[in-house]
């Protein structure tokens, strides 16, 4: 039993740290010319589709809705941080 959830928060750990990672490398590589990117509504957008992205994968086992909630968070946070990149680069 204990292993189970002690996966599962592992799980759950390393997606909120994929979906940072990733978004801020793609924002830094391949939205570097997209104004888009730069509005302050666009990290909230970002992490609400990067949820509904992940959230399918919620009915597995050993993953929760919380890991695709952090998936999004993630994502939303790594668009800050690679929109801040890009600023301090310009």
């Amino acid at each position: 039993m204990f292993i189970f959830s002690w996966v599962s928060t592992v799980i759950t750990v390393v997606a909120g740290l994929t979906g940072f990672l990733m978004t801020r490398r793609f924002v830094a590589r391949r939205l570097r010319f997209v104004d888009a990117v730069y509005s302050p509504a666009a990290p909230f957008i970002i992490a609400a589709l990067a949820m509904l992205l992940a959230w399918p994968v919620s009915a597995l086992p050993l993953v929760t809705a919380t890991a695709s909630a952090l998936f999004g968070i993630g994502a939303g946070l790594g668009t800050i941080s690679g929109v801040k990149a890009l600023r301090r680069a310009n």
